[in-house]
């Protein structure tokens, strides 16, 4: 376990490309890519809801139950000790896997949206008051956006959002006038969108924000499992994300903050492991971050998110992105060459993650899902956790679909023709 108060260097491989990255090699590693669905080869494009999990994960779970399983920070037999220093050497590579963080400000979760819940409750409802202003953006995940609903409901305070331009990015010709008049306490916005699969300017952003006094929350759910991101580098505040969009176990999730404001918060659950004493009048509080992770967490999850972020390194994050543009770019060239096929979002791959959400004219979107998974293409329809998104695009849903590491050209070209096959059997020609 590391000592308290260090900060933890920068993992200097995450952005150097592993030499001869190739996708059609990776899929070994994934035991779950071999399965047939209803006859056919899987093709697994709804990488944006979760991530399939390699071997080594999966590995790295069974092991953890196999051979340490035991509570954290409570014993001192040997298996205590060796979960514990599982579950904190997880940390440690979480802290050097945003940018080289205080292991202090990273605290673990069930997920990004707990992460967004922890920072309403604790810092929201304390520090915002009547006629504050919270500012968020048309795009926003649920996640991001009730929490915070709740929030103004039981503070005061008024929620103003960043429009989106008809290409699908945000209008941030308006963000100066509607920090201009310094009410707005708070930021909270996504860094890449789970619909649009636009890669917002978050540090551009997030910097007109302080120098405004604001305070700054960026959900990158949909980011850190894509793309080199450091932190330090963005500025922000707070931070959100979670291990299983990115190989790693459901019910884990992270949570950065600024030492500062977790210092000033209150626990968000209060009960075992995060207390220092407790008498029958009162209690106090434990150091950071351990403040924060009432009860017992979910040690093995994040004992194997290790051995998901070992994989991802091994990779390197310039090699990830390198390749899903590559494949985001083939898609939106396929998708554009179909005149009855509408995309949403970006055009540009450069401003544009590996998540497309498009409608098929004629066809409803749970009835093209159903359709592709009956040819063993499994991709997302709905509208994606994001309905006030979904209903300013005229829409109630969409197709998504959304690539990782182990997708292929092949995958691309599999889903365009069952695509063109369900435009056929739902017109009847």
């Amino acid at each position: 376990m590391s000592a308290p108060n260090t900060v933890v260097a920068k993992d200097k491989m995450r952005g150097t490309p592993a030499s001869g990255f190739d996708p059609e090699t990776l899929r070994a590693d994934f035991p779950i890519l071999s399965r047939k669905v209803n006859g056919h080869p899987l093709v697994y494009l709804d990488n944006a809801a979760t991530t399939q999990k390699p071997q080594a994960v999966i590995d790295a779970l069974s092991g953890y139950y196999s051979t340490h399983n035991a509570n954290v920070h409570r014993g001192i037999h040997t298996l205590a000790e060796e979960a514990t220093a599982a579950y904190e050497a997880t940390r440690d590579e979480v802290a050097r896997w945003v940018g080289g963080v205080k292991r202090e400000q990273i605290v673990f979760t069930r997920g990004a949206t707990e992460s967004i819940n922890l920072v309403a409750s604790s810092w929201g409802e304390k520090n915002l008051h009547k006629g504050d202003g919270i500012l968020l953006t048309q795009m926003e995940h649920h996640a991001n956006l009730v929490p915070w609903l709740q929030v103004a409901r039981k503070t005061g305070a008024e929620i103003a959002y960043i429009p989106i331009t008809p290409e699908g990015l945000l209008d941030l010709g308006v963000l100066d006038s509607l920090l201009a008049d310094g009410r707005v306490r708070l930021v909270a916005l996504t860094h890449v969108s789970n619909v649009l699969g636009t890669v917002n300017p978050v540090a551009e952003i997030v910097g007109k924000a302080r120098k405004h006094g604001a305070v700054t929350l960026v959900d990158g759910a949909q980011a850190v499992p894509h793309q080199d991101v450091d932190i330090p580098e963005i500025g922000a505040d707070f931070y959100v994300f979670s291990a299983h969009k990115m190989l790693g176990p459901t019910g884990v999730g992270v949570l950065y903050g600024r030492e500062r404001l977790l210092d000033e918060m209150e626990p968000y659950q209060t009960g075992g492991e995060m207390i220092r004493l407790v008498t029958y009048e009162e209690a106090t509080w434990d150091d950071l971050p351990h403040k924060f992770e009432a009860g017992t967490p979910n040690i093995a999850g994040v004992a194997a998110f290790a051995a998901a972020l070992r994989y991802l390194r091994a990779l390197g994050m310039d090699a990830v992105r390198a390749h899903e543009r590559k494949l985001t770019a083939k898609l939106l060239a396929e998708l554009d060459t179909l005149p009855w096929v509408t995309v949403f979002g970006p055009k540009n791959p450069d401003v544009h993650a590996g998540v497309v959400s498009f409608e098929v004219e004629g066809v409803h979107p749970h009835d093209l899902a159903q359709f592709l998974d009956s040819v063993g293409v499994a991709i997302r329809a709905g509208h994606h956790c994001a309905q006030p998104l979904t209903r300013l695009l005229g829409r109630t849903a969409t197709a998504r679909a959304s690539i990782y590491i182990y997708n292929t050209t092949e995958d691309i070209e599999r889903l365009v023709e069952a695509v063109q096959q369900a435009k056929q059997y739902f017109s009847g020609s």
